[in-house]
């Protein structure tokens, strides 16, 4: 049986926010997802800007928003 390493969608989450140095939107955040292939959904479709923001809220020890952007925690 085959077992993919893929990122969760808060790894791919965290990567691009730690590796961009600055604040995203939730747009952004799903287009360089979807663009650089970080995460495939089961069902293949690409990642919406509403499950990014879905994420983001469900983990307030990782994420803040602000301003409309979306940082790490520090």
């Amino acid at each position: 049986m085959y077992l993919s390493s893929r990122m969760k969608l808060e790894e791919a989450i965290v990567f691009l926010l730690a590796s961009s140095g600055h604040g995203m939107k939730n747009e952004q955040i799903a287009r360089e997802i979807n663009a650089r292939g970080l995460y495939t959904r089961l069902d293949k479709a690409p990642v919406t800007d509403k499950q990014v923001y879905a994420v983001i809220m469900s983990h307030p020890d990782t994420f803040v928003k602000s301003e409309g952007r979306i940082r790490l925690m520090i």
